[in-house]
């Protein structure tokens, strides 16, 4: 692996032969029903290879995933309010590392990192193994960083108005020691990270079925291309496919 200042990024997505990466545009794929018929898109069958995340931990010692609040708050759903905060706000807009010190090395700590510049995700649900670390910036609610302060989780405060990604990136592998990240995001912020140089290699699995809508979420969203722009090149490392029908396309980031 070459070093560089950030973890290695990989893009794991799962999509329709149509590219789009969720069902309507209203749901995410972890309400019901969404979330079974979404993934009775991708069946079983013959095993295509491991998981893209254990793949990743087994080349890189990955120890990240990577969401953006979107995939976990359908967008135009207004989160619960939360209390005012009344004291100072500047000290809250630190980072906050409460499990930096539980943070081992072998094997790698787990974090589950989420874009929330916004504060809108509500943490009920917490998964074992796994600590949250919230990217926010300095236009977040102090409401919100209050908030996960009182609840002890982590967050790292990067850019004004919006979360600074590359500087987010290079404080998850200067402060956390985070070597590789899984980015499972949806279009937009995917499309952001391709879009500044951020990802090493992408992961598509495709399922046998089409979705469509126009306003249906897909692979990557953002702005278009400027005229003259150019795409993104990719370089294939290689396909698989299964007697389900799911075909399994592996890339590596850049010209060759």
């Amino acid at each position: 692996m070459e070093q560089t200042e950030r973890p290695r990024v990989v893009m794991n997505v799962r999509a329709s032969v149509d590219g789009k990466i969720a069902l309507t545009p209203e749901q995410t794929l972890m309400q019901v029903p969404s979330a079974a018929l979404w993934n009775a898109l991708f069946p079983s069958g013959d095993p295509l290879t491991a998981d893209p995340f254990v793949q990743a931990q087994q080349a890189y010692r990955c120890g990240a995933t990577l969401e953006g609040a979107n995939s976990l708050v359908p967008v135009g759903v207004d989160p619960e309010p939360l209390p005012d905060f009344t004291g100072d706000p500047e000290p809250l807009y630190e980072h906050f590392l409460p499990h930096r010190e539980t943070a081992g090395d072998s094997p790698p700590h787990l974090w589950f990192v989420v874009v929330d510049g916004r504060g809108r995700v509500r943490w009920s649900e917490r998964h074992p193994g796994w600590d949250v670390l919230a990217l926010v910036c300095r236009s977040t609610p102090a409401d919100y960083l209050a908030s996960l302060r009182e609840n002890a989780i982590d967050y790292l405060v990067t850019g004004e108005h919006r979360v600074d990604l590359p500087e987010a990136l290079r404080a998850l592998r200067s402060l956390l020691g985070v070597r590789c990240l899984v980015s499972s995001a949806g279009g937009e912020l995917n499309a952001a990270l391709l879009r500044a140089g951020l990802v090493d290699e992408l992961v598509l699995t495709v399922a046998p079925a089409a979705i469509g809508g126009a306003a249906t979420p897909g692979v990557l969203g953002g702005p278009a291309l400027a005229t003259g722009e150019h795409p993104v090149p990719l370089r294939l490392l290689s396909v698989h496919t299964d007697t389900a029908g799911l075909v399994r396309l592996h890339y590596a980031v850049g010209a060759p």
